[in-house]
């Protein structure tokens, strides 16, 4: 039996529709999904829920994370506290390739107030199936 990847999600009651839809939409179903909440769309702070998911990806005990706020920018700015976390903020899929591809994101940032839910799914489903080039990409990473 194939062990299941995992991954952490969050969000602040701006994310949390949409990060309820992406849980159903079945773009997500090759993982194990762990949510560190919020787990209403009552008014919380964005860095209660961004710093347990950096946590649980930084501990290697995750594969890979999504974040999801109003614009994205503050649960990516809370991520990036993080020593190894690389989030990066996509409105669209070829960002979201680009990140994993280049950059070796292992957080994916959305902002559930300027995207639609299909193209939140194709963001999401290109973030995950892109993979790490390596080469000249891993020394730039490494510098940072």
């Amino acid at each position: 039996m194939k062990k299941m990847k995992k991954l952490a999600m969050g969000s602040d009651h701006a994310g949390f529709e949409l990060k309820q839809l992406l849980k159903k939409s079945g773009v997500l179903d090759e993982y194990e999904i762990t949510d560190f909440g919020t787990h209403s769309e009552e008014s919380t702070d964005y860095p209660d829920f961004a710093h347990p998911t950096a946590k649980a990806v930084e501990s290697d005990e995750f594969n890979l994370g999504i974040l999801i706020c109003g614009s994205g920018n503050g649960v990516s700015m809370a991520a990036n506290k993080h020593s190894s976390i690389r989030a990066a903020l996509c409105w669209n899929a070829e960002l979201a390739g680009l990140a994993r591809q280049h950059n070796d994101a292992n957080i994916l940032c959305l902002p559930s107030r300027f995207i639609d839910f299909e193209t939140a799914k194709e963001i999401v489903s290109t973030f995950l199936s892109a993979e790490f080039e390596g080469g000249r990409h891993e020394r730039r990473v490494n510098k940072i």
